[in-house]
């Protein structure tokens, strides 16, 4: 079994922010596999199906990408998992350009609020997470302002196959495990930030 989360924040007004990245991997995958993200437990949305031949429990945190942990925490209790192995995280990534894809086995926060607050309820910062590139602010922008923005229409193209992407990662991982997923889908092009940089800048909350 694996549980796959996707973090963002609920309500209209930000579906299609660069925060929500991760909700939109989460409904990509639930789309391919014809999983419905819809029952209301956990503080999440959860959807429960079958990838190649593999039960998911797809996770949508509704506790606002600061509270992530607290839903994240939930889930992994109720279904008795190991961490290290079971669980992939889906989050947005300022240090990455625009459809960039970084995955990890383990790591810090990088200053990510949502990752932050996983790790803390979790205890460990040791579970597999992929990081979808939203691209950094420009000089002069407010963080929280440009994460909780929209996306161009450019940048939007690109991610349409960024998402596509992340759902080959994630089935790679669950087949093949993450080594394979990683050098076959972790992007080649230097990060603009590492994530020591990206921790010390400001708040990605």
């Amino acid at each position: 079994m694996y549980i796959i989360a996707g973090l963002g924040n609920p309500g209209k007004q930000y579906e299609e922010t660069r925060h929500n990245i991760g909700w939109q991997v989460i409904d990509e995958l639930a789309g391919k596999y014809n999983i419905r993200v819809t029952e209301s437990k956990f503080k999440g949305l959860i959807g429960k199906g079958m990838i190649g031949g593999e039960k998911v429990v797809l996770v949508k945190p509704l506790t606002f990408m600061n509270l992530s942990g607290e839903c994240i925490r939930e889930v992994t209790n109720f279904y008795k998992i190991d961490e290290t192995s079971q669980l992939i995280v889906v989050a947005d990534d300022i240090s990455l350009d625009v459809g960039q894809i970084r995955m990890r086995k383990k790591g810090s926060a990088g200053g990510h609020n949502g990752l932050k607050n996983i790790i803390a309820h979790l205890g460990h910062e040791n579970f597999m997470r992929i990081k979808m590139g939203v691209g950094d602010k420009p000089a002069g922008y407010n963080l929280a302002d440009y994460v909780l923005g929209h996306f161009s229409k450019e940048e939007e193209k690109i991610l349409a196959e960024s998402k596509k992407t992340a759902v080959l990662a994630i089935e790679t991982i669950m087949s093949d495990g993450i080594d394979k997923a990683m050098n076959l889908y972790n992007t080649k092009k230097t990060a603009k930030k590492s994530e020591k940089e990206a921790e010390s800048s400001a708040d990605n909350g």
